[in-house]
C-alpha cells in the first residue's frame, strides 16, 4: 500500500488531489514551481516558460454550482459566473479550510521522475526536483501528475507565420486589448479563447476577423429562464436521452437546440459536421459583434503573405497587422519517461485518462488530463478520489490486457462521438464520465432505491443539475450536507442575483385572470 505520495503541481488538480490524500490518511508532498497555487487561473502580467497563462478577463463557462467541490460549496454570494480572481479566492478558501498548504513546496521545479530499480516489486518512484539553485532526490511510494496540458502551444507551421510581417502570437501571450487600437486583427480559431479575445479586440480594432476551419455551435451563459446554461443541460434525465434515443434524432434535437438563440449558419459558423458531440464555444457577445460588423467570420487560412490573409474559399484580407493563433495545445511532461504518457495514432493510452496501463504496480496517475464536456473540477475531483483509493489498496485496477481492449474502445467510441480532430483527443461525455468514476469508489447514487426512501431526492437528482454534491450522498466520503446542499442550490443561484429589492408580487397571476376574461368573452360572444 502506498503511504508517501508527489503531487505535482498546486493548481486546481494539485489542491484536489491533496485533499483526497489527506481524507485517505496519505502522506502528501506537492512540487509547485511558482510561488502560489492557482495554477491556470492564477492570472499574471507576464508569461511564464512552463506556466499556463490566462488574459485578464477570463470568466468561468461553468457555474459555480456546478464547478465547485463536492463536499465545499461556493459562498452564497459569489456571483454564478466567476472571474479568475474570484475562483481564485474560493480556491484560497479551500486551501485554508483543509490546511493544505502547508503540504506545497513552492517555487521548486520536478525535474525528473524515474522508477527505483526495485519498481516491479515496490511500486516506488526517484522524483530530482531543484528549488533555489539546489537539487534534491527523494522517494515516493505513488505519483499524481497535475500540471495541467495548456502550457505548451500548438501553432500550425503549414501557415509559414515567418512570413508575415505584421505582429503575431499564440493566444497564451495576450493579456488584454491595450495596444491594439485601429488594428486589422485575423484570429485563427473557434475555441472559448479565440471567441473570447476576438470579441474583445473587437472594442478596440478597426476590424476583426475569426478564422475557422470547421465552425462551432456557440452558446450563451443564460439558458432557460435565466438559469446558467450548464444546470439546465447537464441532468441525468438528458444524459439518458442521449443514450437511448436513435442517432438521427438525437441529432435533429442537438441542431434545434443549438440553432435557438441564432441560426449558426446565417452567421457563418456552423460546424462543418454538425452531428459530432464536440464542446461547444460560450460566449455571450460572438453574435452580436458578428451581427454588426465588428467581427467578420473567414473560412480556413491556406497562405499568408507578408500583409495579407488568403483563405479556403479564395477570398484575401489585406493590410493585416496582427494575427493571433487560438489554435490549441500539446501536452508535454518533460519530468516523465517518454514511454509513461504518450500520444499514439491520436490516442493518449490512459486507462480511463488516468492510470497507463503497462506497469507493474499502480501507483502513477495523470490528474486533469482530460476534456469533459462540462466542468473539469467535479471531474478531477472524482479522479483523486478514485486515483487515492488505488494508491492504498482499497479499489483494484483490472489486468493490462483489460485496460488496453477499454483504451481501444473508449477511443472508437470518441471519434464516433467527437471526430478525429487532434483537439479531441482527450473529449468524453460528463455525466457518464462522472458516474462511471464514482462507481469505482462506491459513490454512485443509487436513484431507483432512492425513490423509495426519499422521492423528492431521487426527482431532483435525475431531472435537476447534476452536480458534485450528489456524488457525496453515499459511499466512502459521504458528506452529511450534501442532502441539504442539493436541495438548497437554487437559493445559492439566486442569492447573487436579487440585489434589488422589490415589492412582493401578486400571487394571482396575470395570465390565469387574462384567460378567464378571454372565456366570459367567447361565452358571451356564443350567448348573444
Amino acid at each position: 500500500m502506498a503511504k508517501k505520495v508527489a503531487v505535482i503541481g498546486a493548481g486546481v488538480s494539485g489542491l484536489i488531489s491533496l485533499k483526497c490524500c489527506v481524507d485517505e490518511g496519505l502522506e502528501p508532498t506537492c512540487f509547485e514551481r511558482t510561488e502560489d497555487i492557482g495554477g491556470l487561473w492564477r492570472f499574471k502580467e507576464n508569461v511564464e516558460d512552463g506556466r499556463a497563462s490566462i488574459y485578464q478577463s477570463v470568466i468561468t463557462n461553468t457555474s459555480k454550482e456546478m464547478s465547485c467541490f463536492s463536499d465545499f460549496p461556493m459562498p452564497e454570494d459569489f456571483p454564478n459566473f466567476l472571474h479568475n480572481s474570484k475562483l481564485l479566492e474560493y480556491f484560497r478558501i479551500f486551501a485554508k479550510k483543509f490546511d493544505l498548504l502547508k503540504y506545497i513546496q513552492f517555487q521548486t521545479t520536478v525535474l525528473s521522475v524515474k522508477k527505483c530499480p526495485d519498481f516491479s516489486s515496490s511500486g516506488q518512484w526517484e522524483v530530482v526536483t531543484e528549488s533555489k539553485g539546489q537539487e534534491r532526490s527523494a522517494i515516493f511510494d505513488a505519483i499524481m501528475v497535475c500540471s495541467g496540458h495548456h502550457i505548451l502551444p500548438r501553432i500550425p507551421l503549414e501557415l509559414f507565420p515567418e512570413r508575415f510581417k505584421g505582429q503575431h502570437f499564440h493566444s497564451r501571450q495576450y493579456k488584454n486589448p491595450e495596444g491594439f487600437e485601429g488594428k486589422r486583427i485575423l484570429v485563427i480559431g473557434i475555441g472559448n479563447s479565440a471567441s473570447d479575445i476576438a470579441v474583445e479586440l473587437s472594442k478596440k480594432a478597426s476590424q476583426v476577423f475569426l478564422s475557422t476551419r470547421q465552425g462551432s455551435w456557440v452558446l450563451g451563459r443564460i439558458s432557460d429562464n435565466g438559469y446558467p446554461w450548464d444546470m439546465v443541460l447537464h441532468t441525468r434525465f438528458r444524459a439518458m436521452l442521449q443514450n437511448v434515443l436513435p442517432r438521427a434524432v438525437q441529432k435533429w434535437m442537438l441542431e434545434q437546440q443549438m440553432n435557438q438563440w441564432f441560426n449558426h449558419e446565417n452567421y457563418g459558423l456552423e460546424p462543418q459536421n454538425k452531428y459530432l458531440m464536440k464542446e461547444s464555444v460560450l460566449n455571450d457577445d460572438l453574435p452580436s459583434r458578428i451581427l454588426y460588423g465588428a467581427i467578420k467570420v473567414k473560412t480556413r487560412v491556406t497562405e499568408l503573405t507578408e500583409t495579407s490573409a488568403i483563405f479556403e474559399d479564395g477570398t484575401v484580407e489585406e493590410d493585416i497587422d496582427v494575427i493571433v493563433f487560438a489554435t490549441g495545445y500539446t501536452f508535454s511532461f518533460p519530468f516523465l519517461e517518454d514511454s509513461l504518457v504518450k500520444v499514439e495514432d491520436n490516442m493518449v493510452s490512459l486507462y480511463k485518462y488516468i492510470f497507463p496501463p503497462h506497469l507493474e504496480k499502480a501507483t502513477f496517475a495523470c490528474i486533469g488530463l482530460i476534456q469533459p464536456l462540462g466542468s473539469i473540477f467535479p471531474t478531477v475531483e472524482l479522479q483523486a478520489r478514485w486515483v487515492t483509493r488505488v494508491f492504498k489498496g482499497l479499489c483494484t485496477l483490472p489486468s493490462e490486457s483489460a485496460m488496453m481492449e477499454d483504451i481501444i474502445k473508449r477511443h472508437k467510441n470518441r471519434i464516433d462521438l467527437f471526430g478525429e480532430s487532434q483537439s479531441q483527443i482527450l473529449q468524453t461525455k460528463y455525466i457518464d464520465y462522472l458516474d462511471e468514476l464514482a462507481a469505482e469508489i462506491g459513490a454512485k447514487p443509487d436513484l431507483l432505491s432512492l425513490l423509495f426512501k426519499d422521492p423528492k431526492l431521487a426527482v431532483k437528482l435525475y431531472f435537476g443539475p447534476c452536480n458534485s454534491y450528489q456524488y457525496r450522498l453515499v459511499g466512502p466520503g459521504r458528506w452529511e450536507g450534501a442532502k441539504n446542499a442539493i436541495l438548497s442550490q437554487k437559493e445559492r443561484l439566486l442569492k447573487p442575483l436579487k440585489t434589488r429589492t422589490l415589492e412582493p408580487a401578486s400571487n394571482f397571476p396575470v395570465s390565469l385572470l387574462l384567460k378567464i376574461l378571454g372565456l366570459l368573452a367567447i361565452a358571451l360572444a356564443f350567448f348573444f
